[in-house]
């Protein structure tokens, strides 16, 4: 065929076109749904600029993802940052500051607010430019377009239209959805690798129609066709529609469906006509914002805020309230304050006109008070948080060197929250666990082979203290780099009976031969033949599917070729004992899926016979056994329930021999439901399958292993030290969850369980009725009574410790409205908590449920996609980027990779960050209330008569310059201990969970310290400098200077305080504070040498005043001294007779016992409780009764 069409395919797993065609008389019932409600898109192929296309006026292919244009920036940005209640405030006050009513100058008011909004607006304008630059890149790609002629011309992203004809070449994105037309293969089909859709690396095959596939360059001067389909929507695994050709018509799937950022892989190049453009595409429907998560001390801190709003408007009310009256009094009262002229006043201080002077005078304390609130805490905690997020990024000890992957936190909102995790809910596959299976033992026939270890075994027999003995040694200590372990990744079986053709003299030799050739045969895995070697590797849809082809190879069964119709396997031949190639003529793929939790496929041998080979779950399996079928049933379950126990994943396999007449019928009903263009067509597939898939004869099962991850016991046990309750939610039979949490220490001996099942014999009778309302509320009152006696163990014992584990369909009922506050009392209550089963929409409810009812935060990790709902639901989401794709991680708020990760992320970065953030907000507050409360001070030392203590600048500036840089350094580099030691004792991590830093009694005892270094400042120096001789001429200190002197004494106090709350001091903090100090004499001098009509108050004070003044050194000295000691005080006394968690340690590493086992360990044990986990609980449990230690732990 012309363009260099290639003949040879190398892998599929493609029906056959047969399957994509459909009888005219079907038409009609199938495009039903064509042109009614959501199925309206009419696409005119290769006439984009047609009149009828025209009148369409679908989306443009311009795609934008920026948040502003250059039109809106500045009102969007600006909307964006007064919502912000502070920053709304601090506008109006700039606004009334232009009025009589301020008591300084208009511009010393608004140039604060424009630095502080200016600095976020530049920050999101700098976001926002890189999302352009990234917008443009895409929007300018080039794609070759049909231009008429059957001829093609390169032409950039964003012209494309719907109905245009594309030419896409290898490793090339596509520009748009694209319906496949045609493409290099003869028979139509491609390859696709979808990673930047659902992170997948494992291709994908499309398949275009039999009536397209074979049109090429010149034939598309002539082609025109019309497609008809579903409406733009999110959905990236479904799509309906069909297409109009030369007066038929032709079902369309997913399988001619090329999503837009997905990428054409060993394939030379594809036709398309393009469907959806721009923003109509599934992949830019689908990038929806994540939910908004705010930490719980960013929503705090918005109370402080707003309490502090209170404080303003309170002292603003009080001294008005005074103001008025005084003012009043003043013309009676023989004129007392008669500088103020009161006979010959404005409105602002007439006495016959009090009360609006009163109003008049609120006005003025509201600016006046307004320092109360810091301007620039919202700024300063968006740059530490970022700062902080580029620390984690960076920790070399969270790099995964195997994968090249860092730590990422993906958001820098929740940083805090991080070292508040009371309770964590796990996926297991992936993320405990490996998810690389290996194929380890099979049952076939009855007889279980294989004599492979597991890492739960190991655990099991060390846990019972008794040997495991295989071929006569004792395995238990065997170290993983066992000489005799396969080399063969996916490959851990060892069994002389099997390998090596031995398979052929055992007793059942023909049900091996098809075990393996199942196995060889029922898959969707594409081989890939390496040139050089003639090695044969496989791309699968799963590590389990590859870990069976894999085995099957292995064992002398080796797939490795898949034209379109056919699977070529290299085998035994058991007559003639020889190496022979066969081929299985592929008919139909019954795919995998989560509600059918099995896959089959129809094959054609050599000898003609019809076979269907399926492989599932134990579940569904061995209840669609032919009576003739289950001659090994009973082995075979007590082997599967010995893998389950042993930790193991397994499936059962099973087929049955099709006559003609029965699979044409089901050929027919199969063709119909595939071709149906209906939403509901799934369901119609699944019930044609259900009728085919059924009287099978069993074979036996397999059993893999997924390898905990290293470090995972370790982790927990260091996680279950802080405190922190963990959950596990996995996919897993109810045995193999135990297991791996005994593995794990998550389970431990002595610890019991109370496990709530459907299984008890009174359900599987009602569920033999039929009657789908008493099963449920026959299932719902078992669940009750379950978890009430549950309840009932657990308080009746209180020195115990309890798991609870539950089954999916349990959970089902559990979650029920009327019982999950039960559950969730139950669950609180247990060391442990284990739910198998669970369906991705399960455990997305189970973290709803715990976040929910315990009011703490909550964090879930996972893998997979099917973890992406619990990661969005939980306070926090940790993503794993493992072998599942990158979906997960693409939904979470910070990506890891690796399971052994969260302990530092949680117990280093979660503390640091909590604790940093916390003091820097209670500080923040502090320096704004101490210097608030000395502007009140002088004004009601002046009558409240409006009069600021400080220069006009001396105000705008103090959060600006002079005290901001500092609480910055502290957010970012403070540490109250050292990485090392906040692993070596977990305890710290409780401060968080117990919010301990950033309670109510901590916010108010800052903001009291702040008040009580304001008098202080303020009386000191008052009387200090009144009514003495300030200098050698005997001149007293007027107004300019006590302000000046008063503003010094306040910035040497807040940055001390800084230096005394700070733990751990860098050259950087060291610049911060004293540079701080350092800046303000800088600013006095330079500002004070200007002319006095701009420095007014401020003209030469320091030169010719306070510079040449011994006074002015004493008083400063002697008011940071006094305004400091009583925090020094308080805080040796705490330090020394009740010192916080991390005053313990700092103790310990002081008096140098952090080096002392026996020490560290009695700290350690503090946080041991009955109820906790882990294998240093563990041990304590074996050695040192729990009971006996109950008065002790619960200090």
């Amino acid at each position: 065929m012309g363009n260099g069409r290639k003949r040879r395919i190398n892998f599929s797993k493609i029906y056959t076109f047969k399957c994509a065609r459909r009888s005219s008389a079907e038409d009609d019932h199938s495009q039903s749904q064509i042109g009614g409600p959501g199925f309206s898109r009419v696409v005119y192929c290769n006439e984009p600029d047609s009149l009828d296309a025209g009148l369409r006026n679908y989306a443009t292919n311009y795609v934008r993802t920026t948040k502003y244009t250059l039109a809106n920036f500045l009102p969007k940005s600006l909307f964006e940052q007064f919502r912000r209640v502070a920053n709304f405030y601090f506008l109006v006050t700039g606004i009334l500051s232009f009025t009589p009513l301020a008591p300084y100058s208009a511009v010393s008011s608004i140039v604060p607010l424009i630095i502080v909004i200016g600095a976020t607006m530049v920050k999101e304008g700098i976001e926002d430019w890189r999302r352009n630059q990234q917008d443009v890149e895409v929007n300018n790609r080039k794609v070759k377009v049909h231009e008429g002629g059957g001829k093609f011309k390169q032409t950039e992203w964003k012209k494309l239209k719907v109905g245009h004809i594309v030419k896409v070449e290898k490793d090339d994105f596509f520009p748009a959805d694209l319906v496949l037309l045609s493409s290099s293969y003869e028979d139509a089909i491609c390859y696709v690798e979808t990673m930047n859709l659902d992170g997948e690396t494992n291709l994908k095959l499309k398949q275009a129609l039999e009536a397209t596939s074979s049109l090429n360059d010149e034939e598309f001067k002539d082609f025109k066709a019309v497609i008809k389909c579903e409406d733009p929507n999110a959905n990236l695994y479904s799509f309906v529609g069909s297409m109009e050709l030369e007066g038929g018509q032709h079902p369309l799937s997913p399988q001619q469906l090329l999503l837009r950022d997905s990428k054409l892989r060993n394939t030379e190049y594809i036709y398309g006509a393009v469907i959806f453009t721009g923003h109509d595409t599934k992949v830019i429907q689908n990038s929806t914002d994540p939910p908004s998560k705010r930490s719980k001390i960013e929503k705090k801190m918005d109370k402080i805020v707003y309490l502090l709003f209170g404080v303003l408007f309170s002292m603003a009310l009080a001294g008005s309230i005074y103001f008025g009256i005084k003012t009043k009094d003043d013309l009676d009262g023989g004129l007392k304050r008669w500088y103020l002229r009161p006979d010959d006043a404005n409105i602002f201080f007439d006495p016959d006109r009090a009360p609006a002077a009163a109003i008049f005078h609120f006005l003025t304390a509201l600016l006046l008070y307004s320092y109360l609130i810091p301007i620039s805490l919202y700024v300063s905690i968006e740059i530490v948080k970022v700062l902080q997020s580029l620390f984690i990024n960076r920790d070399v000890n969270m790099y995964y060197e195997d994968t090249d992957k860092p730590a990422h936190a993906r958001t820098s909102n929740l940083n805090e929250e991080l070292g508040q995790v009371d309770t964590i809910l796990s996926d297991k596959t992936g993320t405990l666990t490996c998810n690389s299976m290996e194929f380890i033992k099979c049952s076939i026939a009855g007889t279980a082979y294989g004599h492979g270890i597991t890492e739960v075994e190991r655990a099991m027999a060390k846990r019972r203290g008794s040997p495991l003995i295989r071929n006569g040694k004792d395995v238990i200590e065997t170290t993983h780099d066992d000489p005799q372990r396969s080399s063969v990744k996916g490959f851990n079986f060892d069994d002389v009976r099997i390998m090596k053709g031995n398979w052929m003299h055992e007793p059942h030799s023909d049900v091996i031969e098809k075990f393996l050739c199942l196995l060889a045969v029922c898959h969707t895995a594409i081989p890939d033949i390496d040139e050089n070697t003639g090695k044969v590797t496989y791309e699968a849809e799963s590590p389990d599917e590859a870990a069976f082809v894999i085995a099957a190879r292995e064992i002398g069964f080796e797939f490795f070729k898949r034209t379109q119709t056919s699977v070529h396997v290299n085998e035994w031949d058991p007559v003639s004992g020889e190496r022979v190639e066969r081929s299985y003529k592929l008919l139909n793929v019954l795919e995998f899926n989560s509600s059918r939790k099995r896959m089959s496929v129809i094959v054609r041998n050599e000898e003609g016979r019809l076979l269907l080979l399926c492989k599932g779950a134990d579940s569904v399996m061995f209840e669609r056994l032919a009576e003739n079928g289950r001659e090994y049933e009973k082995e075979t379950k007590e082997h599967v329930n010995e893998y389950a126990d042993a930790g193991l994943r397994t499936l059962v396999l099973a087929y049955r021999e099709l006559t003609e007449e029965e699979y044409q019928v089901f050929n027919e009903n199969f063709i119909e439901a595939k071709n149906a263009v209906s939403a509901n067509r799934q369901e119609l597939i699944d019930e044609v399958i259900e009728e085919i898939e059924k009287d099978m004869i069993l074979l036996g099962a397999t059993a893999v292993e997924d390898k905990l991850q290293q470090g995972v016991p370790e982790c927990i046990d260091k996680l279950a030290q802080a405190g922190i309750k963990i959950w596990v939610l996995t996919g897993d039979k109810m045995e193999t969850a135990i297991n791996i949490g005994y593995a794990c220490s998550l389970l431990r001996q002595g610890m019991k369980q109370i496990i709530i099942s459907l299984d008890a014999p009174e359900i599987t009778a009602v569920e033999k009725t039929g009657d789908k309302n008493a099963i449920a509320e026959a299932s719902r009152q078992s669940v009750l009574q379950q978890i009430t006696e549950g309840k009932n163990q657990v308080a009746s014992s209180s020195s115990e410790a309890f798991a609870l584990i539950l089954d999916g369909k349990s959970l089902a009922y559990a979650l029920d409205d009327r019982i999950k506050k039960l559950f969730l009392d139950l669950a609180i209550g247990c060391a442990s908590v284990i739910c198998c089963r669970s369906s991705p929409k399960q455990k997305a409810l189970v973290t709803r449920l715990v976040k929910e009812g315990i009011k703490k935060t909550t964090l879930a990790i996972g893998d997979g996609a099917n973890d992406v709902g619990m990661l969005q639901e939980a306070d926090i989401g940790i993503g794993i980027s493992g072998v599942e794709g990158m979906q997960a991680v693409m939904s979470s708020d910070v990506a890891i990779a690796q399971f052994r990760f969260l302990e530092r992320l949680l117990l280093v970065h979660g503390h640091w960050c909590y604790r940093r953030i916390s003091s820097m907000i209670c500080y923040f507050f502090y320096k704004n209330v101490t210097f608030g409360i000395t502007i009140f001070l002088y004004e009601a030392h002046a009558s409240f008569s409006g009069q600021t203590a400080y220069n006009d600048w001396f105000l705008s500036l103090y959060n600006v310059f002079f005290t901001s840089l500092p609480v910055i350094a502290m957010g970012v580099f403070d540490q109250d201990v050292s990485a090392r030691l906040c692993l070596k004792f977990p305890l710290l991590y409780q401060e968080g969970v117990q919010n301990a830093l950033f309670s109510w009694l901590r916010i108010i005892g800052w903001m009291m310290n702040g008040v009580s270094s304001a008098a202080i400042v303020y009386y000191f120096c008052v009387r200090s400098l009144n009514p003495q001789g300030f200098n050698k001429k005997g001149k007293i200190a007027d107004h300019q200077i006590l302000g000046a002197t008063m503003y010094t004494c306040v910035v040497w106090v807040v940055n001390c305080q800084m230096a005394l709350a700070i733990s751990y001091f860098t050259l950087i903090q060291h610049i911060f504070i004293w540079g701080g100090i350092a800046l303000w004499y800088l600013f006095l001098l330079a500002y004070g040498a200007m002319p006095p009509k701009i420095s007014t108050t401020a003209y030469k004070v320091f030169v010719e005043s306070l510079a040449p003044t011994p006074a002015f050194y004493v008083v400063t000295l002697y008011v940071v001294v006094s305004a400091l000691l009583p925090y020094f005080v308080y805080k040796a006394i705490q330090m020394r007779f009740f010192p916080m968690y991390h005053g313990m340690i700092q103790w310990i590493r002081y008096e140098g016992q952090s080096e002392d086992p026996e020490y560290c360990d009695m700290v350690r044990q503090r946080s041991i409780r009955h109820t906790t986990v882990g294998f240093t609980a563990r041990s304590l449990a074996r050695t040192n009764p729990l009971q006996d230690r109950n008065q002790n732990t619960g200090r």
